[in-house]
């Protein structure tokens, strides 16, 4: 009985061992197996985070590019806007100094109608003075041996004859024009007068031309008489 039993443990023994080696040895295939699909899931991935990594790599610069670009561009405009905004400030100097000048040009404007009015109106008062001249000319002409010429200068030169009782015909003449004062202003009397400045002053004070003529008619006759 003893050795049936010991044929028989041997035997359990020789099988389990047996059963053991074959199941160690499934297992070794099967983690072989699992360690080569292991590898070959890890090369795989190890590949594909190697193209992610690449291509976050080219995302990075992209965004690095863009940001450049951004940042020439944001520089760009900043430069156009303050180009636009001094161009503005120009265009607004300009609309003030438009504005001013045609004010100005306004003004003028109105000053030259003023002028031009205030030249009108002394014209007329000389055109209306020397139609009373050539008036007091021709009613003197006759009685004072009285002849009027217009000369260079805008003047009147005045020639009296029937002076000098032995020379009847001997000029004595005197030049008359309106100054820019529209003031009489008389000159070039010849023979000379010395009293030609007084009598032109009583003139500009009386506008009595009438006396002014007489006047210097009688200093030319008291000439001829005191020679």
């Amino acid at each position: 009985m003893i050795e049936e039993e010991l044929l028989q443990f041997d035997k359990s023994i020789n099988e389990f061992r047996n059963k053991y080696f074959n199941t160690v040895s499934d297992t070794s295939g099967q983690m072989m197996g699992l360690r080569d699909a292991y590898k070959d899931s890890m090369k795989a991935f190890a590949e594909k985070l190697a193209v992610k990594l690449k291509e976050e790599d080219r995302m990075v610069e992209m965004v690095l590019e863009y940001k450049t670009q951004i940042s020439r561009q944001n520089r760009l405009i900043q430069e156009k806007k303050n180009h636009l905004l001094q161009l503005v400030a120009e265009v607004e100097c300009k609309k003030q100094e438009t504005k001013a000048l045609t004010a100005n040009i306004q003004d003028l404007k109105e000053e030259y109608a003023k002028k031009k009015e205030t030249i009108a109106t002394a014209n007329k008062a000389v055109g209306e003075r020397l139609k009373r001249l050539q008036k007091s000319a021709d009613v003197y002409k006759d009685r004072l041996g009285l002849e009027i010429r217009k000369i260079y200068g805008d003047k009147l030169q005045f020639i009296f004859t029937n002076i000098d009782p032995k020379h009847p015909d001997s000029p004595f003449m005197f030049s008359l024009k309106l100054n820019e004062a529209r003031d009489y202003e008389v000159s070039d009397s010849s023979p000379h007068l010395e009293c030609l400045a007084e009598f032109q002053e009583n003139l500009r004070k009386t506008n009595n031309f009438s006396a002014f003529l007489a006047n210097v008619r009688k200093a030319f006759v008291a000439m001829v008489y005191n020679a």
